[in-house]
């Protein structure tokens, strides 16, 4: 059946809007740097706690209680400041519905996290993007002075998804003192751990001080379990209790629950800031050779970095259209599967070790192929 034949009448803002775009899978060998995921299998403490797992028939208890418990020592919160869900995109859902609804409007910046503009559908919400800054940077003085009668809520993404850069701790304390106290700030850390330029903001430091913020962490980047969708907030408990009606009822497994729990060992957190500084290295590796081939790609702090319509274009061929998505096709040739953000640019995730010279050659293939073509100056 196709749409033409239902009866069935959906919200035209709805049906009109482009959904989520998953980042798609390989089909054949090579790498698969579209969806910021670990190259590696989960740790062994965590595969050995999901193998030994057998309670499948049970829902996890909603308070994920030893979870709860282990969060709050490791980050010196209360029991109470701590939401979960499945993945910290559904705890987003959940406040801007909570939030905001038809009249009301949020502010995110443009381009971030794909799902931002996708929140307040449901709730009827508008939501208001703010262009970034020339070097691909949140502008917090251009949003807190778009900030109006009508706004619920502003989200912040640092490093931002997808060109990376962080928020400074300065820059956050000026945007903080000039947003009005009844309007939420979700400050979204989920690439907190790949974080290391010593300014960039730490929202657990400042929940005291703001009884408005929301602080988002994940388990899915630096641990590792994307596939098991656990995902965590920090803020007021009243916060969560007031938003209470909008979560989705049991949205963490019991297989997530183990997972996380065993992920906050000491061991398995040992191993994890190995990898995460790993990831780290072939960052700084891949920004290297991408600046030794011309590019000039913005200040990388997750394990992604970022190259935008008008660095392809001055580097690379004139494109009539979107350069971005020629050199997404020649990523694909070449087996390698990057994100393209249409009229935007290309992310590209840092994985494997031998994807870095890979990620390389296939740049410096797609500049040979296009010698002479023509570059914008």
């Amino acid at each position: 059946m196709n749409n033409d034949s239902l009866k069935v009448r959906f919200r035209p803002e709805v049906a009109s809007f482009p959904a989520y775009r998953q980042g798609a899978g390989l089909k054949r060998a090579g790498f698969k740097l579209s969806s910021n995921e670990s190259p590696w299998q989960p740790l062994p403490a965590i595969l050995k706690a999901v193998q030994e797992t057998d309670t499948f028939n049970r829902y996890a208890n909603p308070q994920l209680p030893e979870l709860r418990d282990k969060l709050a020592a490791k980050f010196a919160v209360a029991g109470d400041q701590i939401q979960f869900g499945a993945g910290s995109v559904a705890i987003l859902y959940q406040l801007i519905h909570a939030v905001a609804g038809p009249g009301d409007n949020y502010i995110c910046a443009e381009p971030s996290f794909e799902a931002y503009p996708l929140l307040g559908l449901a709730s009827g919400a508008a939501q208001f993007g703010v262009p970034l800054t020339a070097d691909a940077r949140l502008n917090l003085p251009a949003m807190s002075r778009s900030i109006n009668a009508n706004t619920r809520a502003v989200i912040l993404c640092s490093p931002n998804n997808p060109t990376g850069p962080v928020i400074t701790e300065t820059e956050f304390l000026e945007f903080m003192a000039a947003v009005p106290e009844h309007v939420l700030v979700v400050l979204d850390e989920a690439y907190a751990e790949f974080v290391r330029k010593a300014d960039a903001v730490d929202g657990m430091k400042h929940l005291a001080a703001f009884p408005n913020l929301v602080v988002l962490r994940t388990f899915a980047k630096a641990q590792g379990i994307a596939g098991l969708r656990l995902g965590y907030g920090f803020a007021d408990a009243g916060i969560w209790r007031a938003a209470a009606a909008t979560a989705i009822p049991l949205s963490v497994s019991t297989v997530a629950e183990v997972a996380g729990i065993a992920a906050l060992s000491d061991e398995a957190q040992t191993q994890m800031r190995g990898r995460v500084q790993l990831i780290v290295n072939r960052r700084e590796a891949l920004l290297d050779g991408v600046r030794a081939l011309g590019f000039n790609p913005p200040d990388a702090q997750g394990n992604f970095i970022w190259l935008s319509n008008v660095e392809i274009s001055r580097v690379g061929p004139k494109v009539f259209g979107d350069p971005g998505a020629k050199l997404a096709e020649s990523f694909r040739q070449a087996d390698i599967l990057v994100r393209h953000i249409p009229g935007r640019g290309v992310r590209i995730t840092v994985g494997e070790a031998e994807s870095v010279d890979a990620v390389l050659n296939a740049l410096k293939d797609y500049l040979a192929q296009h010698a002479g073509e023509g570059k914008d100056d």
